[in-house]
């Protein structure tokens, strides 16, 4: 959703100075990790000398065609090409935060997607929401947008969102996705394009639609945006590349070494919640991990005076979580 960017202070010259050794370390240590371990990756190419092996990091791989949402991108353009590249070099080479997106995508995209089909919005909108959060359910901009969809206060009431000092429906996963839903069906009544829809996620509908009027332009590809916006689609987009084929660009995780979806059952409470560790603990499990699957509990009981009804999810106990009474 459209964000403010923070103030900006100048950098303390010894905290400057302090970060550019600890990346220095990072550069020696990561390459001699990979001088014993990349062997094979895809993206990386040894040689072996006479005295020493050494280690190429190569371009990843842009592919000839490819398309968002069924819309094609114009990959025939230089300029679209190298703005792919760009983002697909930044993910593809930030590998611990690359490995953990696609340990996530399993858990997460089983939520999102059927919301998106019973909702007739292109299922590569997912990685919209991957772009926007990293799914960390309880991530917060500086600007205040909060979830996985990353949804301002006013936007996420005004596409149906409870959002007030006990509940904040934001970090429900699947409210959350409904209201992504109706904002971005709406923007697409306005643009009859779904790349655009994707841009005015970022930039506003009303920003991206004076920029249309401005430059004369109804192409996203085709039009001088700021930074953040100009690059969003292709962040998108290399999300789409990489997770759908993460061993092309050297990550090989199984799927047993994704994270599990966990089975969970619901409570449907129209009351209130006097203390919620003890109806945690009513319901065999820790408040903890109640607070982990009901993130949208902003406190420690439930008042409910509007007496709406919840669906509190409890997680299935066995498999994958033994609790202490």
């Amino acid at each position: 959703m459209e964000k403010l960017k923070p103030n900006h202070t100048p950098p303390d010259r010894s905290k400057l100075l302090i970060l550019l050794g600890v990346v220095a370390a990072c550069v020696i240590v990561g390459g001699l990790f990979f001088n014993s371990k990349s062997a094979g990756i895809p993206n990386r190419i040894s040689e072996n000398g006479k005295d020493q092996q050494e280690i190429y990091f190569t371009a990843v791989t842009i592919p000839e065609k490819l398309d968002f949402a069924q819309e094609v991108v114009p990959l025939a353009n230089f300029d679209i090409r190298e703005s792919l590249d760009r983002e697909m070099l930044s993910i593809a080479n930030f590998h611990s935060q690359a490995l953990l997106y696609i340990k996530k995508t399993t858990r997460y995209f089983s939520i999102i997607e059927p919301i998106l089909k019973k909702n007739g919005i292109p299922e590569d909108f997912k990685f919209l929401a991957l772009a926007e959060s990293g799914f960390l359910d309880k991530v917060v901009s500086p600007a205040g947008a909060a979830g996985i969809w990353q949804f301002m206060k006013p936007a996420a009431i005004e596409n149906g969102l409870e959002v007030n000092d006990e509940v904040d429906e934001r970090y429900n996963i699947e409210k959350a996705t409904v209201a992504a839903c109706h904002f971005l069906k709406k923007a697409h009544l306005k643009y009859g394009n779904w790349t655009m829809v994707a841009a005015s996620y970022n930039a506003g509908v009303g920003g991206m639609l004076r920029q249309e009027i401005t430059q004369k332009n109804r192409s996203y590809y085709d039009l001088q945006l700021n930074e953040e916006t100009a690059r969003y689609v292709f962040r998108i987009l290399a999300l789409k590349l990489i997770i759908g084929d993460p061993l092309k660009y050297g990550f090989k995780v199984s799927e047993e070494e994704k994270y599990p979806i966990i089975p969970v059952k619901e409570i449907q409470v129209s009351g209130s919640i006097k203390d919620l560790p003890d109806f945690a603990r009513e319901n065999k499990i820790n408040y903890k991990i109640l607070k982990q699957f009901n993130p949208w509990l902003k406190g420690t009981s439930l008042k409910n005076s509007k007496r709406i009804t919840y669906a509190i999810k409890i997680p299935v106990t066995g498999k994958y979580r033994s609790f202490l009474n």
